[in-house]
């Protein structure tokens, strides 16, 4: 088995290199060592993975976000959020969590709702008394929540590499979501508590008010329900409801709101670039890769091992979560993501677990790994917007960090928890 290629990129990806170029050069090592393989394959590979229908959901919804944007949608759901659980000792930082949960329907990336929410909440919290290194370790992980609430940009990446129904993944993904939100608030409060982190606000809201900030805020509520529902009665496939996300947000922006202008256009089609090409370069070059993984049958001898070694399916996935934090820890997510998911699914299938179960847990592992060191992507966004050291931020946020995969445990061992909504409504 030729393992040049996983060398090289291991040792680019030490040096710094970008990842997506980092994996590109790995795969031309072995067009240009195997010989035999024609240099043009490679080239071919990079240009042939951009053409799937799926994968158009990914500049869509990433669009979509953008315009929320600057519509001046967040900005509601975040009077909602602090009306909400505002009065909640450590309310601010209960709000930057409940936000998070919001934004997951609307964004669809982690990276970019974490720096949101970072400039958006993050001074007014250091202000109020909160420590720098807690409000970006929680700004960092209740981003995580925003790829597993549908729809997700891991989750299309999954069930496009997975051939797996990206319908079901969107909505087996609602109650982990729930799930990783509840986890981080009850770690909150308790921090909180301890801290003695005041609520931002003395009581909670009349009635007037409350209701006052759900109906500013409805039309965002009601877009992640556009899309499930949509979906689930085949009105439109996930593709197709990324266009029709980017419509409803932009009748949203210009008629309802009336805040989208269209001197903002070109700052919502900059992000929109900056942001898809940076995922589908990645997905180009680790296309490439796979070719060459799939002529060394890299999967199937991994398949062939870790069968070997238990078929208790229990066992394995506890394994596969170990070595996927592990993974994480070193390799951005999406990357890891596009190179494992060919590996992995062939394992998990072979001993019957659900390949939508283990998509959500996949997405949600991974995902942890962006607020952990050395590579965490979330980690470095959050600390370099409020100025915060690394180690501060390892400190503050061991505690949210273990409540998030102690959640990640109860779906991996509870497959029903995932199951049931995709079960329920998809038959």
């Amino acid at each position: 088995m030729n393992l040049l290629p996983v060398s090289i990129m291991f040792g680019m990806l030490a040096l710094n290199v970008p990842v997506a170029f980092a994996i590109a050069m790995a795969a031309l090592s072995f067009f240009l060592f195997a010989g035999g393989l024609p240099i043009n394959i490679f080239v071919q590979r990079l240009v042939g993975a951009t053409e799937s229908f799926p994968l158009l959901a990914v500049p869509f919804f990433i669009l979509a976000g953008s315009i929320m944007n600057h519509a001046g949608i967040t900005r509601r759901l975040m009077v909602l959020a602090d009306a909400l659980v505002g009065h909640w000792i450590g309310g601010l930082a209960q709000a930057n969590i409940i936000l998070a949960t919001m934004m997951g329907g609307l964004s669809a990336s982690a990276n970019a709702d974490a720096a949101m929410q970072a400039k958006m909440l993050g001074p007014e919290m250091i202000r109020r008394g909160y420590a720098p290194g807690f409000v970006a370790a929680l700004t960092a992980c209740a981003a995580v929540i925003t790829p597993i609430i549908p729809p997700g940009i891991g989750l299309i990446i999954y069930g496009f590499l997975a051939d797996v129904s990206i319908g079901r993944l969107f909505i087996g993904g609602v109650v982990p979501g729930m799930m990783l939100c509840g986890a981080l608030m009850i770690v909150t409060a308790v921090i909180s508590r301890r801290r003695g982190y005041q609520p931002s606000r003395p009581r909670f809201v009349s009635r007037a008010e409350l209701w006052s900030a759900f109906t500013n805020a409805i039309w965002a509520l009601t877009i992640p329900l556009f899309i499930l529902i949509g979906i689930r009665y085949g009105i439109f496939t996930p593709t197709e409801a990324g266009a029709m996300t980017v419509l409803y947000a932009a009748l949203i922006g210009f008629a309802v709101h009336r805040e989208l202008k269209l001197s903002d256009l070109p700052s919502v089609l900059t992000e929109t670039v900056l942001a898809t090409s940076t995922v589908m370069l990645i997905i180009c070059s680790a296309s490439a890769f796979g070719f060459y993984m799939a002529w060394e049958r890299i999967p199937f001898t991994v398949a062939a091992g870790l069968v070997e070694l238990t078929q208790n399916p229990y066992l394995l996935l506890l394994l596969i979560n170990v070595m996927l934090i592990g993974v994480g820890m070193l390799i951005e997510g999406t990357a890891a993501l596009i190179l494992l998911a060919p590996i992995l699914v062939p394992v998990i299938t072979k001993v019957g677990i659900d390949p939508v179960h283990f998509g959500l847990v996949m997405v949600v592992n991974l995902t942890i790994g962006g607020v952990t060191p050395p590579v965490g992507t979330l980690m470095y966004t959050t600390c370099s917007i409020l100025n915060v050291r690394l180690q501060r931020f390892t400190v503050e946020g061991l505690p949210l960090i273990l409540a998030l995969i102690a959640v990640l445990m109860l779906i991996s061992f509870f497959p029903q928890l995932v199951l049931f909504l995709p079960d329920a409504l998809m038959e």
